[in-house]
């Protein structure tokens, strides 16, 4: 075993100031640009998972299509080994980069091409990305079906999805993004479509991926129960923004945002979340100024006038008026 140099790995992926907006035109509306991410920016470690937490429509599947390369930004980096994978693949992700990043989708059925079996869907990607040839690819089926907790692998091999339950399913989800053997995985919303006696399940396998595999996991959840179990950082998403990132405990224990205060209270109430009671009817209503002070319950007159740049507090970011912003060095 070589002796450790000191020197510190790079990031698997960094994403830097990432920022979308898609054009919306109504029936009987003027268009509009409803924003889906600005100035996003986060690390994703080997062997380390990061959440990133947020209701519906806060941007959060967009910043994993970006990741994958299914969408392009407006702006911002992906770098993968130091190099802009943006500049570099500018017509769309390469075959090495989808060898790197894969996905597991949120519903189990719909992932998976009902006409083939198991063997298929497995076979397919080792073959296409060469971890395999002709001769051995089933073999290696077979361990990845191991691998994710489906054994005796040989009963499941030649089933097709219907065959199977929703958790069984989602670990050949799982399997098959695997195959490839990838440096990261996108994970959006894995366990949603589950039945709630499996959910724990299906997150301790990735937790067990995580840890030999040594795989960089972006989770992407509205449930920060999932989050706190299974990720080492937490980045909670309004609006296309990170209002909160910070490590998982200490964001869960000791909530500096008001909005992440407000999903913590939903998980209390069994889902039912106030906040999204009070939400504007439309993304474009609360103009200017903080986005979240139309639900906010500290809302100041300086929230209107200003959006708050990240101020750290406790070894977080937080995007808020609540705490003080840095003070300008003066020049030496």
């Amino acid at each position: 075993m070589q002796a450790d140099s000191g020197v510190a790995r790079p990031p698997v992926m960094e994403v830097r100031g990432i920022h979308k907006t898609f054009g919306h035109r109504g029936l009987f509306s003027p268009g509009r640009r409803v924003l889906a991410a600005r100035d996003v920016s986060f690390r994703l470690e080997r062997g380390r998972a990061v959440a990133l937490v947020g209701e519906s429509g806060s941007g959060k599947s967009t910043i994993a299509r970006i990741v994958l390369r299914l969408e392009r930004p407006d702006g911002g980096e992906i770098l993968i080994d130091g190099a802009d994978a943006l500049r570099r693949e500018p017509r769309g992700a390469s075959l090495a980069y989808r060898g790197r990043v894969q996905m597991v989708f949120q519903d189990p059925f719909g992932s998976l091409n009902p006409v083939h079996d198991v063997a298929h869907h497995l076979v397919r990607p080792l073959l296409r990305h060469r971890r395999a040839g002709r001769g051995d690819a089933l073999g290696k089926a077979l361990e990845l079906l191991r691998t994710v907790g489906l054994e005796p692998a040989e009963d499941f091999i030649r089933r097709r999805p219907y065959e199977l339950s929703g958790g069984q399913r989602q670990r050949v989800a799982v399997a098959r993004a695997l195959a490839v053997d990838p440096d990261v995985l996108v994970a959006d919303e894995p366990t949603s479509m589950l039945d709630v006696s499996i959910r724990l399940d299906i997150l301790k396998l990735f937790e067990r991926l995580k840890r030999e595999r040594r795989l960089a996991i972006l989770l992407i959840t509205h449930d920060l129960a999932s989050a706190r179990y299974l990720a080492d950082r937490i980045l909670v998403l309004f609006r296309g923004r990170i209002v909160e990132d910070g490590p998982t405990r200490e964001v869960v224990e000791d909530p500096k945002h008001p909005y992440t205060r407000a999903l913590l209270a939903a998980i209390a109430e069994g889902g039912a979340t106030e906040v999204a009671e009070r939400a504007p009817a439309e993304p474009g209503e609360a103009s200017g100024g903080c986005p979240f002070r139309l639900r906010c319950p500290d809302a100041m007159d300086v929230c209107a006038a200003e959006d708050p740049a990240p101020r750290a507090i406790d070894g977080r970011e937080v995007r808020c008026h609540l705490y003080p912003a840095a003070a300008p060095q003066r020049p030496s």
